[in-house]
């Protein structure tokens, strides 16, 4: 068990805020962290890390004081000793190692280095360097090195948010199979709805430092209300004339929908305005959320 109780001031997307976290995470669970920029994720990451201080706060993992911070009384474990693996978007190899070097640098254990290797189908290009990798194999060393510790907690800081769909789908499966086999507590920030659906059993929402959601993936991704069939969040992008139809273009979640409008709708929405977009009996609702 993950036992979490902090608070930090930190500036986020509305100015000063304060990030106050209590949960507890699961031992072996995987957890998608979602949220607005600036809302606190990887500010919460790198806590959990030993990256950043806090104001005030405990961390305790499996019964092990990693941060206690009350009043006068402040201990804080090293990073080094927190058995943390992190994993962040820019893959942060080093150049002149090839791949394997970089794995044994970690920790000095071939027989571990080839399994992952070969796990994520680099075995033949272990003694590649990074420059010579595509940004996906990259991102693959990055993740297997980020095991080669066995840690006890893994932390993904939108490590694929700059692949295609492609890779991305292909990885995000290489990250599930990871994670089911080193029986890894895992912590995902992601903003792609799928990506989450796909491999997490725990979405926690932050908001402006706070909780604001927190449950399975069904619950909290697929928002309906009454007898909607689905509900969507996006950006609407433009309203244009199609012979007598008025059509919206909203941008969901990275994809571009078109949404028949009524004419009370077309008149009441503009470009720029943040929409739900739901169904009832299969006909398109657009509705005006900010």
């Amino acid at each position: 068990m993950i036992k979490i109780d902090i608070s930090k001031k930190l500036h986020g997307s509305v100015g000063e805020m304060e990030l106050g976290i209590d949960i507890e995470i699961e031992e072996g669970s995987f957890v998608a962290l979602s949220g607005e920029s600036g809302s606190g994720k990887t500010t919460f990451l790198r806590v959990l890390a030993g990256l950043e201080d806090v104001d005030e706060g405990t961390i305790k993992v499996q019964g092990k004081l990693w941060l206690d911070k009350r009043g006068k009384k402040s201990f804080c474990l090293t990073p080094q000793k927190r058995e943390i693996g992190f994993v962040f978007q820019d893959y942060a190899l080093f150049p002149n190692m090839t791949i394997l070097e970089n794995l044994l640098y970690v920790k000095k254990d071939l027989s571990l280095a080839l399994k992952l290797l070969e796990m994520v189908e680099l075995e033949e290009l272990k003694h590649r360097f990074p420059s010579s990798l595509s940004g996906g194999q990259k991102q693959r060393v990055s993740l297997i090195r980020a095991l080669m510790s066995r840690p006890k907690v893994l932390l993904l800081d939108e490590p694929l948010s700059a692949l295609d769909p492609a890779m991305r789908t292909k990885l995000q499966q290489e990250i599930l199979t990871l994670h089911k086999e080193f029986k890894i507590t895992t912590i995902l920030v992601s903003h792609d709805p799928s990506e989450i659906y796909r491999l997490s059993d725990r979405v926690i929402v932050l908001k402006e430092g706070k909780l604001k959601n927190d449950g399975n993936p069904k619950e909290v991704l697929l928002r309906t209300a009454g007898s909607q069939k689905f509900s969507f969040e996006g950006e609407l992008l433009d309203i244009f004339k199609m012979d007598v139809l008025n059509i919206a273009v909203v941008s969901i979640a990275n994809q571009l929908v078109e949404v028949v409008l009524d004419s009370t709708e077309a008149k009441e929405l503009k470009a720029g305005d943040i929409v739900s977009v739901s169904t009832k009996a299969f006909s398109p609702v657009v509705t005006k959320v900010r």
